[in-house]
């Protein structure tokens, strides 16, 4: 099995090259493990408190669930992968089932800074734009998809984002072995990693099944 772990800051386009890599790939052969559903359930506190959640630091997310079941898809077993809502900052009771599939695709922000989920990707990939990009596809994103106000996304930008991007995110492009700068826009890059997937695929014997 083939691990590919894809991040990048919030906004940067990380959502849109994972869906055009697995576009060009046989759908059977991908599995796609978005970090987003192993955020924290945060259901034992109060609503409002659930509000001030900083979801860009690393204390948010449940690595080891993460990486327990990237283990588990590796030795062929399938996986029940959490269902997570912003709406309500809890996880639902119900999950996803994944199979084990020859390509693994991890996508998420701070996928790079856990070092044991690193240690089990074969391609790590950093997804790159510029800051005002990411403000404005964040800010877009937040009011249609999490029900939050133009002033509550750059409030949160100024005190969460923006610092835990330059504290823990930006920080892992170090271990990145391809760096697609322009986010979704790159479609050289993106084609170039889709090649190197598929070569991968194709020409490794002991990849699963």
């Amino acid at each position: 099995m083939l691990v590919v772990g894809i991040a990048g800051g919030t906004g940067s386009g990380k959502t849109t090259v994972v869906k055009e890599v697995v576009r060009r790939l046989p759908g059977h052969e991908v599995a796609v493990i978005p970090q987003d559903s192993y955020y924290r359930d945060n259901s034992h506190i109060p609503m409002e408190q659930r509000q001030e959640i900083n979801f860009d630091h690393p204390g948010s997310i449940e690595f080891e669930l993460l990486v327990n079941h990237i283990e588990q898809l590796r030795q062929g077993v399938p996986v029940h992968q959490p269902i997570y809502s912003y709406l309500t900052c809890t996880r639902s009771e119900e999950s996803i089932t994944v199979d084990p599939r020859r390509v693994v695709i991890v996508e998420g922000i701070l996928i790079l800074q856990n070092p044991e989920l690193r240690d089990l990707m074969d391609i790590k990939v950093y997804v790159d734009a510029d800051s005002d990009d990411r403000l404005i596809r964040v800010i877009s994103r937040d009011i249609e998809e999490r029900g939050r106000s133009v002033s509550n996304v750059l409030e949160r930008y100024q005190k969460t984002v923006k610092p835990m991007h330059l504290q823990f995110i930006e920080p892992t492009k170090r271990y990145a072995d391809i760096i697609v700068p322009q986010g979704g826009q790159n479609k050289v890059a993106i084609s170039m990693l889709t090649s190197i997937i598929e070569k991968s695929l194709y020409d490794t014997t002991n990849l699963y099944p």
